[in-house]
């Protein structure tokens, strides 16, 4: 798995939001679902790692990147997620670390006790990885 596939923050935004679309514009919410849930199933089908660059945004609620990550590890688990992404942040390095330690363990555990994400708008179909495929629809 050497090549990657590249998804910037800052292409979808330069001012990341709250947790939830009814909370404000750019969302974590918003971002899982318009940007890095494709990105991440079009990497895992292309045996490849996503690499998800934070850099060079105005900053980020904490909520923004525990709703967006968080959606990925409930939608893909912890195992696939961990083998198949790297987050790069040379501005602040603190928040590479809050996603892999506390972020995705306690959507894991979220995930293994079935406690899906609050979905605050409706969305277009998403990927999620069911038994040994990925399949596409709005989930509930």
């Amino acid at each position: 798995m050497e090549q990657k596939n590249y998804l910037r923050v800052l292409d979808f935004t330069e001012y990341p939001g709250p947790r939830y679309c009814e909370q404000g514009n750019n969302s974590g919410e918003e971002f899982y679902h318009k940007k890095l849930n494709l990105e991440f199933k079009n990497a895992l089908e292309n045996n490849i790692k996503l690499t998800v660059d934070l850099d060079k945004t105005a900053g980020y609620a904490s909520s923004f990147l525990d709703e967006a990550f968080g959606n990925l590890v409930f939608d893909f688990s912890l195992e696939k997620v961990k083998n198949n992404i790297e987050i790069i942040s040379n501005e602040e390095k603190d928040w590479i670390t809050m996603i892999f330690d506390m972020v995705m363990p306690d959507w894991e555990k979220r995930r293994n006790e079935n406690k899906p994400p609050k979905k605050t708008q409706t969305h277009e179909a998403w990927y999620r990885f069911i038994g040994n495929t990925i399949e596409c629809r709005k989930w509930l």
